[in-house]
């Protein structure tokens, strides 16, 4: 008698390995995609805010002058998409940034998991040889003690 459990790693734990954590920089753009990035890396930054927020308050003057219709078309039209975009933007980056700290938490996570299961299945693997052994040695007794 003896203990013969096979361990057979998942297919993922190769594909596992050999992936890195990944990350919204490394994606594959092409060249419609590296427009959009240079866009959205420069208008989302606050200093491009600070920029359409002057701009906007240059064209205040005459949206004070014509009555309350300009003035609501001044904030909803010019100051709110012209300021808020770029404020939005930069909220959207920071959140960004803070989901790759997440997925690479993650990923250092199941990492060390990863590691842990292998340690659990070595271990195993040591018990099985020594409970082998074990057996081993209880069927030659029980063999020496058969005989006359």
């Amino acid at each position: 008698m003896s203990v013969n459990y096979q361990h057979i790693p998942h297919p993922r734990i190769a594909e596992h390995s050999a992936a890195a954590a990944p990350k919204s920089i490394d994606e594959h753009v092409g060249f419609n995609g590296r427009i959009a990035l240079f866009v959205t890396t420069t208008v989302g930054t606050m200093w491009c805010a600070y920029f359409f927020a002057v701009l906007a308050l240059i064209a205040l003057p005459d949206a004070l002058g014509g009555g309350i219709l300009p003035i609501i078309q001044w904030i909803s039209q010019t100051f709110i998409q012209l300021v808020m975009l770029s404020v939005i933007m930069v909220g959207q980056n920071i959140l960004g940034a803070a989901a790759d700290k997440r997925s690479e938490a993650t990923y250092k996570d199941a990492e060390a998991i990863f590691a842990e299961s292998q340690s659990i299945q070595a271990h195993l693997m040591a018990q099985d040889a020594g409970m082998n052994e074990m057996l081993d040695k209880i069927l030659r007794l029980e063999a020496a003690l058969a005989k006359p």
